[in-house]
């Protein structure tokens, strides 16, 4: 989840580090630091706390000693010791000659800090990247080679890591390494650049080679070596980056966050463009590689993604089963690699992930494929890891989502389902079917109906300022909207801290409703359809209780008057498309909650955006 920048060029490094993992902090801010290298002598400067704390210091640095041209920095996500300055990177070797940068777990490394610490090793953090360092340090006394240290360490070393190291006897070269963790090397004009992920550099360069697991790479201004987990010299396969800086700005807005909101009718068009055109034609969908005569032998589907991807596949369960009848299971990626894979030739894997890193969901999707299923990736990344694993391919094109708490690429992701099951209802049966063909339609005006809401969103705001001092929340519905209860009660304990369970509504009675009074207000969702008289009651069932009732419908009833306390009306809309509406609701709701409550709404403690270790 850690940001690394590393740069070796003409410009001051430490300005194009900083700027980097500023678009960075998303994947870690609990601490920063950088490492500048410059006339045989490095000068590390450290901090706790966000990238800001380390501006600070730097600003008082003299000139002298931040004018280096060659530069590696990170800003942290813990994973081993709290986010302290000792457990910040980089880390060194006791003699501060080496310095090393690490996104990642080493696995091992309780095993090899005895030995090190044997052969006179101190440890003054409470890392495993530490350990990393230390080791590197000692391969290098013995090659007296960054490379070939490098090399050699990395085949001690299990579990997961994306690395640069750099060594003042050294000062024109960074290595980098990769294994189970992103990297990407930005190539540039008498100067290269290494990062985590593209925002990192794109001001600064269109053209990248991404890293693949075991590789190591030598970058210098001027080249770029590349070397295979044998040590061989490799062809540098150099690509076009797929993203604008302008996508880095808020545009106005005071958070990414609501920014990214207010983008999702755009992301719904970019989603549905050349794939729906109308109600009446076949969705087109070139990149899923699965022909009538493989997907009418499919009798299973997984789907396994995390956190809000997650929730994004349980309305995807709703919808597949509803027009194809493909038995469709879902789990969290992180509870699927620890059991027997169950599953075949005949089984369609979907994995779910806005980063497409996503360490649990790639090992699980590793473990499918291994038993021959076809493994479908729906993702915001084409350059993941994940999108280079499938078989096929569904690119969810929300552009780059900087805000921590996922908002448009859910709803990208949830557009991608409802596509992906058309498509495959529409190849599986030969006669028309009706329910699809209304279906489209509706999809075709989500755009409009979205802006609708975001167009007038006062009593939503009013609604957050409230309830913004309630400490706990509870979210119910029924049916493909209890997705959405998880997903509204995950944003809000996301950006707000405030304790916010999502539950079945007909639960409610089953051991929650004894929570009930009133501090403890209750959010339901209750769409015109088949379970609304169902969650009705069971709204009924907390005014019982005294529990302040807000309700987010499509149905206007004269019986909402004297039930809710509160009530948001979205557009006229079928249940079975409701979710795209019902959870912009959410969203706005938890957002307005948070910036009232003064909480840091785009980089929430404790969270990360690309989760890349298990």
């Amino acid at each position: 989840m850690c940001g690394i920048v590393g740069y070796i060029g003409k410009k001051r490094a430490v300005d194009v580090i900083l700027k980097g993992l500023s678009y960075l902090e998303y994947r870690g801010y609990d601490s920063a630091g950088i490492a500048l290298i410059s006339n045989n002598n490095t000068n590390i400067f450290k901090a706790p706390g966000k990238l800001s704390n380390l501006k600070e210091i730097l600003c008082l640095e003299k000139e002298e000693n931040i004018n280096a041209t060659m530069g590696i920095g990170h800003t942290r996500w813990a994973t081993h010791g709290l986010p302290t300055e000792a457990n910040a990177h980089p880390h060194s070797c006791n003699c501060k000659s080496l310095t090393i940068v690490h996104n990642g777990i080493i696995e091992n490394y309780k095993d090899l800090k005895p030995e090190l610490e044997k052969k006179g090793c101190k440890f003054i953090s409470q890392t495993d990247t530490e350990v990393a360092a230390h080791l590197i340090a000692h391969e290098f006394e013995d090659k007296k080679d960054l490379l070939k240290a490098v090399q050699s360490a990395v085949k001690k070393l299990k579990g997961a890591y994306a690395f640069c190291v750099t060594h003042k006897s050294m000062p024109d070269r960074i290595i980098a390494a990769r294994k189970n963790a992103p990297l990407i090397i930005g190539v540039g004009e008498g100067e290269n650049f290494i990062a985590s992920d593209i925002p990192a550099i794109i001001e600064y360069t269109k053209k990248a080679i991404y890293l693949s697991d075991n590789q190591v790479a030598e970058i210098k201004t001027d080249s770029i070596k590349i070397y295979d987990e044998n040590d061989t010299l490799i062809a540098n396969k150099v690509e076009n980056l797929p993203f604008e800086p302008i996508a880095l700005s808020k545009m106005g807005y005071k958070h990414f966050m609501l920014k990214e909101i207010h983008e999702q009718p755009d992301v719904v068009r970019n989603v549905l463009v050349d794939k729906l055109h109308d109600e009446d034609t076949k969705v087109i969908l070139d990149d899923v590689k699965l022909n009538k005569e493989q997907l009418s032998k499919i009798n299973r589907i997984q789907i396994i993604a995390c956190g809000t991807s997650l929730h994004a596949g349980l309305v995807g369960k709703y919808i597949l089963e509803e027009l194809t009848g493909i038995p469709t299971d879902v789990e969290a990626s992180s509870e699927y690699i620890y059991r027997n894979t169950i599953a075949d030739e005949n089984t369609l894997v979907i994995g779910i992930s806005q980063s497409g890193e996503t360490a649990d969901t790639i090992t699980a999707i590793k473990q499918a494929k291994e038993k021959n299923s076809h493994i479908l990736i729906i993702t915001n990344r084409k350059d993941s890891a994940m999108a280079r694993l499938a078989d096929s391919l569904l690119p969810i094109n929300a552009g780059i989502e900087v805000s921590v708490a996922a908002t448009k690429s859910y709803m990208a992701q949830l557009l991608s389902l409802y596509i992906l099951t058309i498509f495959i209802a529409e190849n599986i049966n030969s006669k028309e079917n009706g329910h699809i063909k209304d279906i489209k339609k509706e999809l075709l005006t989500l755009p409009s109906k979205l802006e609708s809401i975001l167009n007038d969103t006062k009593n939503i705001e009013n609604i957050a300022k409230k309830y913004s001092s309630f400490k706990n929340f509870i979210f119910i519905a029924r049916g493909i909207n209890y997705p959405s209860a998880l997903e509204g009660a995950l944003k809000l304990k996301e950006i707000s801290y405030i304790n916010a369970t999502g539950y079945p509504a007909g639960e409610l009675k089953h051991g929650p409703i004894a929570m009930l009074d009133e501090t403890m207000p209750v959010l339901a969702i209750l769409n015109e359809g088949i379970v609304y008289d169902k969650v009705l009651s069971n709204c009924e069932e907390a005014k019982a209780r005294q529990a302040k009732l807000i309700g987010v419908t499509n149905f206007i009833d004269e019986k909402h008057k004297n039930l809710f306390d509160d009530m948001v009306s979205i557009p006229e809309i079928s249940d079975i498309v409701s979710p795209a509406l019902n959870i912009v609701v959410l969203q706005l709701l938890a957002y307005h909650i948070s910036e009232y409550l003064g909480k840091d709404v785009d980089q929430p403690r404790n969270l990360a955006k690309s989760v890349t270790v298990e």
